[in-house]
Formats: structure tokens, C-alpha cells, sequence
């Protein structure tokens, strides 16, 4: 790996944790609203940016008062969607779409949170899987336009060269 991509990454994962770890109230639990998960988008730009996203959630969930089932769960959840998008959005050109896919499977997988909180805090699946997904997919919704528009400015698929 490129020390330009390995000092991208570490900024990506260190901005990733700041942000969560801003609110942390929203981070955890059965109602989330993770902003730092707005960075998910970056894999849409360049696959390379997958190490310094799941970093981030690595770190993150370090600090969880869900313990190692944060860690574990929360990482897990991220690298199984990252694949996804991964393996589907070289099917799709505008950015844009990409970005709405990237969301939906973010969005979807969420039961794999929802199954961690029912093992932890003994929740109700489908309504801990429903909170935990409306709050990814108003974060990642709401992070369409703010990447676009960042994308214009950083060019995010050029960033790593």
C-alpha cells in the first residue's frame, strides 16, 4: 500500500471516530444516528478507501458500552456491506446511483446490528432492526449530497493517487 493511501485511510478512520465519538449518545444503542456514517460513500469513489472506513468503525466501537459484540457486529456489518457494494456498483455509472445503492445495503444489512443489540440488551428484533436502519438510511440519505458536493471539490477517486 501507498504511504499517500495509508495516510488517506488514517485520516478517513481518525475523522470517522471524531465524529462519532462527537455524540456519542447517537453512536450506540437501539436509536442511531452515526453521522461518521456518511463516510460509507467513500467506497463508491475508490475501493481503496475500505480500510480507512472499517478502521474507523474498528475504533469506534472500541469505545461502545456494548463491549467486543460492538466490535465485532459493527465491523463485521461493515466489511459484509462494503463487499456488497463492492460487487454491485461496477454495474452502475452515475455516482449518484451508486450512492443510493451503497445506501439500501447499508440500510438493509442493519439487521446484523439489530441481532447484536437483541444478544446484548435483549431487544425486539424487527423493531430494534427497523430504528437501527431508519437512522443509517436517513445518515447515509442525508450524506448523498454533502459527498457529491465534497466530491467536487476533493475528487475523492483521485485523492489516493
Amino acid at each position: 500500500m501507498k504511504m499517500k493511501t495509508l495516510a488517506v485511510n488514517a485520516i478517513i478512520a481518525a475523522l470517522y471516530v471524531a465524529v462519532s465519538l462527537a455524540v456519542p449518545v447517537l453512536a450506540y444503542g437501539a436509536i442511531q444516528f452515526r453521522l461518521a456514517e456518511m463516510f460509507n460513500h467513500l467506497i463508491i469513489f475508490d475501493k481503496r478507501y475500505f480500510f480507512g472506513i472499517v478502521a474507523g468503525v474498528f475504533i469506534t466501537n472500541i469505545f461502545s458500552p456494548n463491549g467486543i459484540y460492538d466490535v465485532l457486529f459493527g465491523v463485521g456489518h461493515s466489511v459484509i456491506s462494503l463487499l456488497i457494494v463492492l460487487a454491485v456498483i461496477p454495474l452502475v455509472k452515475k455516482d449518484s446511483h451508486k450512492m443510493i445503492i451503497n445506501t439500501l445495503v447499508f440500510t438493509f444489512t442493519m439487521f446484523i446490528i439489530a441481532y447484536q443489540l437483541v444478544l446484548v440488551l435483549g431487544l425486539p428484533f424487527f423493531l430494534t432492526w427497523l430504528t437501527v436502519a431508519g437512522g443509517e438510511l436517513a445518515v447515509l440519505l442525508l450524506g448523498i449530497p454533502i459527498f457529491i458536493a465534497l466530491n467536487k471539490r476533493l475528487n475523492f477517486s483521485r485523492l489516493l493517487d
